[in-house]
């Protein structure tokens, strides 16, 4: 089974086999995590992101969907990044936030990471309100089969970091 982990602080900063990015469909970066991730890694993640723009996502990813790209100069080897839904309040999109988490666990297995570091996907620019992202992130990760060791839910302020940390018990 799978050990939980919640730490406040910067996920640019993390050591992880892999760091989940809380991605837009473009791939080229943007605001918020992905905008912090694409800064702290440098050119590498951008190119590889093109690349695969060039040869597998023209239209870009599809929500709940994860790819992965080299990391950079991140201390991670990888990044998986994933995009999450924008919340609805008139139409349930739950499963696709959920789906962002099992789909960046499954390339993280394709992977061999053992390690793996989320943050709190949708619940910034995408307005997912931050208890239920918790209550679903969670959830899915416990749920999981997978060979990932270790999931570090990364947490950037105070708020987020004890919606995440009250899903512990």
């Amino acid at each position: 089974m799978v050990h939980i982990t919640f730490v406040q602080g910067d996920i640019t900063r993390q050591q992880a086999d892999a760091i989940v990015n809380a991605a837009n469909s473009s791939l080229l970066g943007g605001g918020g995590v992905d905008g912090a991730i694409h800064r702290a890694g440098g050119p590498a993640i951008l190119d590889a992101c093109r690349d695969l723009r060039a040869s597998h996502y023209g239209k870009g990813l599809p929500t709940g969907r994860a790819v992965v790209t080299p990391a950079g100069r991140l201390a991670a080897r990888w990044v998986v990044h994933t995009v999450g839904p924008v919340y609805s309040a008139d139409e349930d999109r739950s499963e696709l936030l959920a789906s962002c988490y099992r789909e960046s666990l499954r390339v993280a297995d394709e992977l061999g990471a053992r390690t793996v570091a989320f943050p709190a996907i949708s619940t910034g620019i995408y307005r997912w309100p931050m208890d239920d992202a918790a209550r679903i992130a969670v959830a899915t990760v416990r749920e999981a089969e997978t060979a990932v060791e270790e999931v570090r839910f990364v947490l950037f302020d105070e708020r987020a970091y004890e919606a995440f940390a009250s899903q512990a018990s």
